[in-house]
């Protein structure tokens, strides 16, 4: 009888909601993956055992695609041995440790981490894009005690901070034959000696699923990266995403992102899950993309939003739907980009997830709903609990009631999402840096006790439950009493025929409450900033309020090595022509126009003289 009335119910449910079976089958393949985990924790059964698995039973079977070469799974364990005798011989690494690796996307870069958990170390993965006082900081934050660095332009980088290096005792590996630098050693010709035998299981035997496995640094948009702990549990967590979003056994999968950063790295571990080539790209190129895809038979791709936008600003061709891409896994895309790529580029399956590589929580959108992060159901949020909570933009905190709690938002109002912190769901923090881990921690959201991990992340759900991305904690700031979105007058900005990409941030202004919109915008190819049908379009598509006042032409936009904008800088320079260099312009309503902000435009808002 009970099993008819939850049939009954369930066909009840079904008749209204046409996406009922969807949002049961992702509740039940999020399960289905907690219970392997679960069962990989109690066994101790690592993403290295599945690699070497792979390496007994398709030892010849592609692995890495990079250029014009291709590297078996047999290729892959002998290199990763070598790495590891390399490491063992040198007599700097022992198991427990950690090596930070400095380098772009490569091959090495795969044999290098593979090699390090082979005897039960570790690997920091250093973006290739930072220098100086932040190369330094993501050292500290991994506790490394060895460096190894490609040549040219990041040996250069190394050199600048190797007298601090030397001070703290690390040791550094430059990764070629010989290397004449005083203090740095080379480890090619070391790795090239070493023998290739199988490394003794003796050597990670200590190695648990909460050990760490790698720490991947967040992007720095905002400040000095942190280091977030990826245990191997997590790896296998990150892993599974793949099998999640449809890839299976038969795939080949193009992967173009930063393997140091968890979108292009998770790529590279959920491969081994599936037992399936890579195809790796030194970095990203919007013009050789499908040549790729062709030319290695690929049916994955992986991507963040900018890439399927730099994708649809190229040049058509008759060959655009000459490929056999069939699934596209990755986060970030806007709705209209969506559009536009399936129009152009085929019926593509596209797979967009939402998560943080610290989080402990993650999205799917399975429904293929243009433009949304994934579905709000009771099904799912009862065995992986999450809330929308009402947010408050001027104190940047939760609103709580008269009680001290959090409350949840209505349909279609943004609030901050929060993901409840469990045994099951844990979430590990940042390395040697409890502040910050504090930071993401909410105590007492819904009752006394309870404990939420901050997302930092604005979202809002509609009327049929379609979760979307609202915008960040920080990038959203109040004009005029009212909040504007950052990341949605960008949007609205980039949509004006002369501009490229925007972005958008608050500046403040003598004498004003909150904070003035500006944006920092490039212009297509070929053409020049029409002043007024850019004013036009503004004042077509936003409210008053979120009309940036201010605008800033450059040539470029400053970017993290995965595409995130990097509001930091232009901020702090705020709209000031006397230390500017860049043409700006001031929203001026008077003229229906953006006219340039000159040194006497500027005192006279200074002096409050303007509106604005």
């Amino acid at each position: 009888m009970l099993y008819l009335c939850a049939a009954l119910i369930a066909c009840g449910v079904l008749l209204r909601h046409s996406s009922f079976l969807q949002d049961v089958q992702f509740v039940l393949t999020k399960i289905k993956v907690r219970r392997f985990i679960e069962k990989c924790v109690q066994t101790n059964y690592s993403i290295l055992d599945r690699f070497l698995e792979l390496v007994k039973t398709q030892p010849h079977k592609p692995f890495v695609y990079f250029k014009d070469e291709t590297f078996t799974y047999r290729d892959a364990d002998v290199l990763s041995n070598k790495v590891a005798r390399a490491f063992l011989q040198a007599g700097c690494v022992k198991e427990g440790d950690t090596v930070a690796l400095f380098l772009g996307n490569q091959p090495m870069f795969l044999w290098l981490w593979l090699g390090l958990v082979k005897i039960g170390c570790a690997g920091a993965l250093l973006n290739s894009n930072i220098r100086s006082k932040s190369l330094l900081h993501c050292l500290n934050c991994s506790g490394a005690t060895t460096l190894v660095a490609a040549e040219g332009n990041l040996l250069d980088a190394v050199k600048e901070v190797l007298p601090h290096l030397h001070e703290q005792q690390i040791n550094v590996f430059i990764l070629a034959d010989r290397c004449e630098v005083t203090g740095v050693k080379s480890f090619i010709d070391k790795m090239n000696q070493a023998s290739s035998e199988p490394i003794p299981k003796e050597l990670r035997s200590h190695l648990t699923m909460q050990s760490p496995a790698a720490y991947i640094y967040t992007s720095g948009t905002t400040g000095l990266p942190k280091a977030a702990l990826i245990t191997q549990g997590r790896v296998w967590t990150m892993s599974l995403l793949l099998p999640s979003s449809g890839v299976n056994s038969k795939d080949v999968i193009y992967d173009t992102l930063p393997l140091y950063h968890s979108t292009g790295f998770l790529v590279f571990t959920g491969a081994i899950e599936r037992g399936i080539p890579v195809v790796l790209r030194s970095k990203f190129s919007a013009s050789q993309f499908w040549d790729d895809c062709r030319k290695y038979n690929v049916t994955v791709i992986q991507y963040i939003g900018e890439i399927m936008r730099y994708l649809c600003n190229t040049p058509q061709k008759l060959s655009d739907k000459n490929h056999k891409v069939r699934l596209a896994v990755g986060n970030g895309i806007r709705a209209d980009v969506w559009r536009d790529f399936v129009r152009r580029f085929g019926e593509i399956q596209i797979r967009e997830f939402y998560g943080a590589t610290e989080g402990n929580f993650a999205l799917l959108n399975y429904s293929s709903k243009m433009g949304a992060l994934g579905r709000h159901t009771f099904l799912h949020k009862m065995f992986f609990p999450y809330a929308v909570i009402k947010y408050d933009i001027d104190k940047e905190e939760p609103l709580r009631d008269s009680s001290g709690f959090c409350m949840e938002v209505q349909r279609g109002e943004p609030g901050l999402l929060v993901t409840k912190i469990t045994a099951k769901a844990p979430f590990i923090g940042y390395v040697r840096d409890m502040k910050q881990t504090e930071k993401k921690k909410l105590r007492n959201v819904f009752k006394k006790g309870d404990l939420y991990f901050n997302t930092g992340d604005l979202l809002r759900i509609d009327e049929d439950n379609f979760m979307y991305f609202h915008d960040r904690v920080g990038d959203t700031f109040r004009w005029k009493g009212e909040n504007v979105a950052t990341a949605e007058v960008a949007d609205i900005l980039a949509l004006a025929d002369c501009i490229k990409e925007a972005n958008v941030y608050g500046v403040k202004v003598p004498g004003q409450e909150g904070r003035a919109g500006m944006a920092a915008v490039t212009l297509r190819d070929g053409l020049k900033f029409d002043s007024t049908a850019v004013f036009k379009h503004v004042e077509d598509f936003l409210p008053s309020y979120a009309r940036p006042r201010f605008l800033r032409i450059q040539r470029s936009l400053d970017i993290t090595g995965t595409f995130k904008l990097i509001k930091t800088k232009v901020v702090e320079q705020g709209f000031n022509p006397n230390e500017i260099t860049d043409p700006l312009y001031f929203l001026n309503e008077k003229e229906k126009n953006y006219t340039p902000l000159t040194p006497d435009v500027f005192d006279s808002i200074i002096a409050g003289d303007v509106k604005i």
